[in-house]
């Protein structure tokens, strides 16, 4: 079988199997690890308090298009991605490592501009760029690895949903998307639009502060939305083993995407991904308390269910399923 067959998750799946299959159960750090492969971040046990690591590679032409991004926001970007992950565990982030491979004949103007805009969004969050990698190679890839830590005992993850839970979000959902999409077909719009759209795609803000919270208040369950809201919410509940029911017209999107893309504004914001929102799963009174304690605006949109294991359904404002295909980002396959 062929890597495109497979497809990313899949791929990962198998790679997990013969990690799990072949480790050494004797070794220290196998019993210290709490969350291995499968999640937002690893986590394992330190001496006096829970250790997180992520990775995340952007490369050329696949991530990125240097035509679109500038050196600078895409140095944003590479680190914006990792510190998403950590967000999403409710983490602390700490320090990156950065490695890169670069055509030769790229000028040296430009890594310095990328790492203008590491440096930039590491310290807004107060991650020390302690060291990396540096390779030549035909195309650009840029390879971040953060690594941080928890204030409590426990930590956000996929696994915990339960049925009865409320679904919520932070923030608005599919600008990234529309920000692509824009890009991608040269669509003109006014100025606050077009801002808007780009610092979407190009310079997305993490949510750490916000995971934190929501940490602090009793959530349990969430997932940073990297490859869709459907896609994400089908990780929670497949790691979960639950069902989720998802009322459309609930999903918040924001006035310039429902009044420039009338046609599919709720298609970029179920299926779009690259949003870096947080998803979560609580009760009514937690969120609730959430809403009151953080400054971005956070959405019920559906509930946890009993229903088949990773099955996501979709519901209009009457309550009749709609059919959905899976969409969303997921490497080697066809996308959106």
């Amino acid at each position: 079988m062929k890597v495109s067959e497979l497809g990313e998750f899949g791929l990962i799946e198998l790679l997990a199997d013969i990690v799990d299959r072949t480790k050494n159960l004797n070794a220290t750090s196998w019993q210290q690890l709490l969350i291995g492969i499968g999640d937002d971040t690893a986590a394992w046990q330190g001496e006096n308090i829970i250790q997180l690591a992520t990775t995340d590679s952007l490369v050329q032409d696949v991530h990125f298009d240097l035509d679109i991004i500038t050196w600078e926001e895409l140095g944003w970007k590479a680190i914006a991605v990792n510190l998403s992950d950590i967000a999403a565990m409710g983490g602390i982030p700490k320090y990156a490592l950065i490695s890169l491979a670069l055509p030769g004949e790229l000028e040296t103007d430009n890594i310095s501009s990328l790492y203008q805009g590491m440096v930039q969004i590491a310290n807004q969050f107060g991650v020390a760029i302690v060291g990396g990698n540096i390779a030549s190679a035909s195309k650009t890839v840029i390879s971040v690895t953060i690594l941080g830590s928890m204030e409590s005992t426990s930590m956000l993850t996929r696994s915990a949903a339960v049925p009865g839970d409320q679904v919520a979000v932070t923030g608005y959902l599919g600008l990234a998307a529309a920000g692509l999409k824009m890009f991608k077909q040269k669509l003109s719009f006014d100025a606050e639009t077009t801002r808007l759209l780009r610092q979407a795609h190009l310079q997305p803000t993490p949510r750490v502060n916000e995971g934190q919270v929501l940490l602090h208040h009793g959530v349990r369950a969430a997932i940073d939305i990297s490859d869709g809201l459907l896609a994400d919410l089908t990780h929670i509940c497949q790691a979960s083993k639950v069902g989720a029911r998802i009322n459309q017209n609930a999903v918040p999107i924001h006035p310039a995407l429902k009044n420039n893309f009338k046609s599919d504004h709720h298609q970029l914001a179920l299926s779009g991904g690259e949003d870096y929102e947080l998803l979560f799963t609580a009760s009514n009174q937690v969120i609730n308390q959430i809403k009151l304690a953080v400054s971005c605006p956070v959405t019920v949109i559906g509930d946890i269910t009993k229903g088949k294991p990773g099955q996501v359904t979709l519901i209009d404002a009457d309550g009749r399923s709609i059919p959905w295909q899976k969409a969303g980002w997921e490497h080697f396959k066809s996308q959106i």
